[in-house]
């Protein structure tokens, strides 16, 4: 089963978590902060403008993001933890 996000939503693939400290401390799954990076999977056509067409995305397929910590609603899909949010929930592009 695929999702094709609608309009000006994208479909993220969180990355995981840090599961040590820099000092070799291993991080309870409890203690662990939500990730704020992320893998695009999927993007909407974009949000219609007053002339009724399309404006593209920043963001395309692929793209690693960095996104706000309580962004988007998560999904399950095929097993996998994702998020759907709004591109405008998204902060920046790593590169």
């Amino acid at each position: 089963m695929g999702i094709r996000p609608l309009h000006d939503r994208v479909l993220v693939e969180p990355l995981t978590a840090e599961e040590k400290t820099a000092g070799g401390i291993i991080i309870p799954d409890t203690a662990q902060e939500k990730p704020q990076e992320g893998k695009i999977i999927a993007v909407g056509n974009g949000a219609k403008g007053e002339d009724g067409k399309a404006q593209a995305l920043d963001v395309k397929k692929g793209d690693k993001v960095l996104y706000g910590k309580w962004s988007g609603t998560e999904v399950k899909v095929d097993g996998k933890d994702l998020l759907i949010m709004k591109e405008s929930d998204i902060m920046g592009i790593i590169e």
